[in-house]
């Protein structure tokens, strides 16, 4: 089933998404920063068009894909129909009070939850994190990304639907409140602050140029360098791992 433009309930995220698919170097070296915290049985929560998806199940990893779009999930099972790896796609609301109640097969099932993008969409992200902890069975990963610094939140956000960017501690916070135990946390990408903020708040474009976005993906080996020499002291992003204690 062809997704065609108009039925489409999230068109900045889907265009957003469509310039990061073409950028394939920046995917790569996302993943390669939560690759290490991955195991066992994983779900992905808000996995949109696959950028990612794509990249762990080529890893050979049992993955369940969701979204909290229809036209995504369905988007999911065409792209990725007959791949082994693949263990279920599910349309699936990390907001919802009564998530226990509408998903019980989904209950203590992973090794690992990534969620990557996903909490700063939520307005009660506390909730959300809750729901997702729910998902891991004892000592099971939760994988969580989200954009850093609310100083550079600008017309980008608005646009994604962001209700806040993040810091370090606050993520750290947000998960311990949770019942989570941190295992680790660090900035991501600090060579992106610069065009995000020109892009976004000078320019004030309301979705990322595809343009700029290709420059970007060819300077990734660059900005690899930059992330290190600054050891993860700051970036667009902040990662963060915590681990779940008890059911």
């Amino acid at each position: 089933m062809v997704i065609n433009p108009g039925e489409r309930t999230d068109s900045a995220g889907w265009e957003t998404l469509d310039h990061f698919n073409e950028a394939p170097a920046f995917n790569s070296w996302l993943f390669e920063q939560i690759l290490p915290y991955c195991k066992g049985d994983v779900l992905e929560a808000g996995s949109g068009i696959g950028n990612i998806s794509g990249l762990m199940l080529d890893k050979h990893l049992k993955v369940v894909l969701s979204d909290l779009r229809p036209e995504y999930c369905e988007l999911l099972e065409r792209k990725f129909a007959g791949n082994p790896y693949l263990q279920g796609v599910y349309q699936l609301d990390l907001s919802l009070a009564d998530f226990e109640n509408r998903y019980p097969e989904l209950l203590h099932r992973f090794d690992s939850v990534i969620v990557l993008n996903v909490i700063e969409h939520i307005r009660e992200d506390a909730v959300a994190v809750r729901n997702a902890m729910k998902l891991l069975r004892v000592g099971g990963n939760l994988i969580v990304l989200v954009p850093a610094g609310q100083y550079l939140y600008n017309h980008f956000d608005r646009e994604l639907g962001h209700f806040k960017r993040y810091t370090r501690s606050g993520l750290a916070a947000l998960l311990t409140e949770a019942g989570l135990k941190v295992l680790h946390t660090n900035y991501f990408n600090f060579g992106g602050i610069f065009g995000w903020w020109f892009s976004g708040s000078l320019m004030k474009n309301k979705i990322i140029p595809r343009s700029q976005l290709k420059l970007f993906n060819r300077l990734v080996p660059v900005f690899r360098i930059v992330d290190r020499l600054v050891a993860h002291t700051a970036g667009v992003s902040v990662i963060a791992v915590a681990a779940n204690q008890s059911n």
